[in-house]
């Protein structure tokens, strides 16, 4: 009697399916963007507050005040996403996946950008005439850890120090991991009016409370046992492209003719202004 099993045939569906990821820069739009990056280095010059002289008698000799110039300077990276496939490999698969590679080569992209934000928030900034002064992130615009996760005391926190520097109301942002959203269920009352927007936020039905747009990111770091979320104004950050994402696919002559699915991409970011941005420790 002969062996039926010999003819079970195995099935594979024809498609490749992404995994759970990040699909884009979330931050980018939250930042200060150029696109016209050419050479190593970009320096933004930027110009201080001045302040009035009283005039006190006739004639007086006219005060002179001089003006506070700055430069922040931005220095670009670049970044490669590489994946071969050999001829032979794709003669064995049902799908060609080729697509699919440059597909995750440009989520890869969207996340390095915001790696590259997050990197700048509280990152050395480079000042000077020549942008070779390091500038340390200020940490008068720190929020504690204090034990806790954030909540809305944290972030009243948070918005006193952009007020007390005069930072626009307008165009603030805070970058936040599930993890501090969802506390803040638990740091207001289940009668106020507070409770019912952190809900909404929660469920993703508003993105903005107590002045901040709020954008969940799960790529920002930990140090010391606690998160590092940011609040900041969007001119706080200078994101500078030189080569946006580019792919292409290429066989190479060299490996046996192999695909070869490449994308690239050219940029730098830095903080422009310690006053503009806030550090607020979580402890999840």
């Amino acid at each position: 009697m002969g062996n039926v099993t010999v003819h079970y045939v195995k099935q594979y569906e024809d498609n490749i399916r992404l995994l759970a990821q990040q699909k884009i820069s979330k931050l980018r739009g939250a930042v200060q963007v150029d696109t016209n990056f050419v050479g190593e280095y970009k320096f933004y010059n930027q110009l201080g507050k001045g302040e009035m002289t009283e005039k006190v008698g006739r004639f007086q000799d006219t005060p002179t005040d001089l003006a506070d110039h700055k430069r922040r300077r931005v220095t670009k990276k670049d970044y490669v996403y590489n994946v071969p496939l050999d001829q032979e490999d794709q003669l064995c698969m049902i799908t060609d996946p080729k697509g699919k590679y440059s597909i995750t080569g440009s989520y890869a992209a969207g996340r390095q950008i915001d790696d590259s934000i997050i990197s700048a928030f509280n990152g050395e900034a480079y000042a000077g005439k020549d942008g070779d002064t390091a500038t340390a992130f200020d940490a008068n615009m720190q929020v504690a850890a204090g034990g806790t996760n954030l909540s809305k005391a944290k972030m009243l926190s948070a918005k006193k120090l952009l007020d007390d520097n005069d930072v626009e109301e307008t165009d603030r942002n805070i970058a936040c991991a599930p993890s501090q959203i969802n506390a803040l269920l638990n740091t207001v009352e289940v009668a106020s009016s507070d409770y019912n927007v952190v809900k909404a936020l929660v469920q993703g039905e508003v993105d903005t409370w107590l002045g901040f747009k709020f954008i969940k990111s799960t790529r920002l770091q930990t140090s010391a046992g606690s998160r590092l979320v940011y609040a900041w104004h969007k001119w706080a950050i200078q994101l500078a492209i030189q080569k946006e994402p580019t792919a292409r696919a290429d066989q190479r002559p060299d490996k046996n003719y192999a695909w070869q699915v490449f994308l690239s991409m050219s940029h730098g970011a830095t903080r422009l202004e310690e006053e503009r941005i806030v550090e607020i420790a979580c402890v999840e």
